[in-house]
């Protein structure tokens, strides 16, 4: 019987999404600043399963024998590296044209990742350990509901890796004012109003039975580029378990 839950995808975020599908993997086009940002968000997650499951450090597949699950996946630019890094991975977007590509675009690459165009509220499978979700929570309808979402996918003793834009000043001057007018982000990408900061996301993550046991600021230096940082004044990533005990 299929699963009938309820889905916080806001159809106009998965529509304006959907519409940069055809140059997603373009790192000059539409998604040139998560290109930017998928080489950072790849050392945290590295960092993060190297410290959960010791002993796989010098590994390039240190997620081997586990089950990932990728929630936002647009067309696969943070899935294939998690594929590559050895994980049976399910990758899952609003918009059926960023499955389309990430499908097409896998394949070409010889990967195999389960690619749907399914909420995560619909999803029947659970017990991933490692379940993924980065720069989508700010843009979903009820994030408490889709944090539970997320929560109720992840197995006892997998980490839930999340990241998204702080609710500062700063960050509505970098990713919106800035950002959205030469900065290469396609404008209407993002509502500063929904941005969530830290305190308001780690008590999401704590009313679902999760705690947070890291996180880091995402910070961008003229000299580096985007850097891990512990200023999380623009953005920032979070790391959470099953609440111990």
């Amino acid at each position: 019987m299929a699963n009938t839950a309820s889905s916080t995808i806001d159809p106009r975020e998965a529509a304006h999404f959907g519409s940069m599908a055809a140059d997603w993997w373009d790192p000059k086009g539409s998604s040139a600043m998560l290109h930017k940002l998928n080489p950072v968000r790849l050392r945290y997650i590295r960092d993060a399963v190297d410290g959960h499951w010791p002993g796989h450090d010098q590994s390039f597949r240190p997620l081997a024998g586990k089950r990932a699950l990728d929630v936002g996946c647009g067309a696969g630019l943070l899935s294939e590296p998690l594929a590559r890094m050895g994980a049976a991975l399910t990758a899952l977007d609003a918009a059926a044209e960023n499955i389309a590509v990430a499908r097409s675009h896998a394949e070409a690459q010889g990967l195999s990742i389960d690619y749907r165009a399914t909420p995560v509220e619909q999803l029947e499978e659970s017990g991933f350990d490692l379940v993924t979700s980065m720069e989508v929570i700010e843009h979903v309808t009820d994030p408490a509901a889709f944090i539970a979402a997320l929560a109720d996918k992840l197995a006892p003793g997998g980490l839930l890796i999340l990241s998204t834009p702080n609710r500062t000043p700063l960050s509505r001057l970098a990713m919106i004012t800035i950002g959205e007018s030469i900065g290469g982000i396609p404008k209407g990408t993002h509502d500063w109003r929904k941005f969530l900061n830290p305190e308001e996301l780690t008590k999401l993550l704590e009313d679902a039975g999760l705690e947070v046991t890291d996180s880091s600021g995402l910070s961008f230096t003229p000299a580096k580029g985007f850097i891990l940082s512990p200023n999380k004044a623009i953005n920032y990533l979070l790391t959470a378990r099953h609440r111990q005990g």
